[in-house]
């Protein structure tokens, strides 16, 4: 699997790397969640479980691996695969901002809180580091948006730029139907007249590519959500989405490979992108995604992928409205 330099951050990543959303909890939004569970929700199973799609990922080339403090038990569960495994040629990502609530069920009133505020990050950053030490390299606002201040919240911003200077690079993610609009101010937000933000992890895949313009952020561009949080695998069996369906199924027959490595392939093929996370949860999962690297999507296959493309309101819209499982 290729191997990339994340912009001009000096951090290295796999052109696909691992997002833990999926394998850190009981309860998780994608297609499925449940079956690659095998609806074993104690502990040691999903630790055990991650581990497994860890060393999966590693075997497969990825050296990028990103959590959040929001994940459940996915901070913890990637720190112990990396002590246990003595793991230190990786990349290792995290995000602050939300707290995680569901108190280890499926189902719950709400699953995570989100607060931008200094305390929480100050918490949290204190949380990250005991567990992961020296081996964070990257630590993100977790769903950066316009409408909760955290870009004009001065003491966030100086915390975080203290963060850089202590050597962590520093990123965001941002979600919804602004994302372009975030990423434009992230890029020009300064700290002691210096710029703040190394990387930007946004949703791109071809059903939600109002990102694209991201090429133009001028940081290390992280993708998430490349298969529309199971969409685009052969678990969408959404009678709305048959016809969709049938033409990424054709072209994935025309590269000998599975719908999702289609579509994750469509992500490493643009330009800006430097890595794209699998959300996978388990290793077959893991395995099939990976299957991505090996394609090389042309010019008339990516037209035609990218005719399928929704609206940003229809996409969020269908997003927020998947079930967790």
């Amino acid at each position: 699997m290729q191997q990339r330099s994340l912009g001009n951050s000096g951090l290295t990543v796999s052109s696909i790397g691992l997002g833990l959303a999926a394998l850190g909890r009981p309860g998780y939004i994608n297609l499925g969640h449940e079956e690659d569970l095998e609806a074993d929700y104690t502990v040691d199973a999903i630790e055990a479980q991650a581990h497994q799609v860890l060393d999966a990922a590693r075997e497969a080339g990825v050296r990028y691996f990103d959590a959040a403090r929001s994940y459940g038990r996915a901070e913890e569960f990637l720190s112990s695969w990396l002590q246990a495994r003595n793991n230190q040629d990786l990349t290792v990502g995290s995000k602050w901002g939300y707290t995680y609530t569901a108190d280890w069920g499926v189902q719950a009133e709400a699953h995570e809180i989100k607060e931008h505020s200094i305390d929480v990050l100050t918490k949290q950053i204190a949380q990250s580091r005991e567990l992961f030490g020296d081996q964070l390299h990257l630590y993100q606002i977790h769903s950066g948006t316009l409408e909760s201040g955290v870009l004009e919240n001065q003491s966030v911003l100086e915390k975080l730029g203290e963060l850089k200077n202590s050597g962590l690079k520093i990123g965001l993610s941002v979600s919804g139907t602004k994302q372009s609009e975030v990423i434009r101010k992230a890029v020009s937000t300064e700290v002691n007249g210096m710029p703040l933000f190394d990387t930007c992890q946004a949703t791109w895949n071809i059903l939600e590519t109002s990102a694209s313009e991201a090429h133009d952020a001028g940081v290390g561009i992280i993708i998430k959500e490349g298969l529309a949080n199971g969409r685009l695998t052969s678990r969408n069996v959404c009678e709305s989405f048959a016809a969709k369906r049938q033409v990424i199924e054709s072209m994935a027959s025309l590269y000998g490979n599975t719908i999702d490595a289609l579509a994750l392939e469509a992500v490493i093929a643009q330009p800006w992108v430097y890595t794209v996370l699998s959300g996978a949860a388990s290793v077959d999962h893991l395995q099939s995604n990976s299957a991505a690297a090996s394609i090389k999507i042309d010019e008339a296959a990516m037209s035609q992928l990218s005719a399928l493309a929704e609206t940003p309101d229809d996409y969020w819209a269908t997003r927020s409205a998947l079930a967790w499982n």
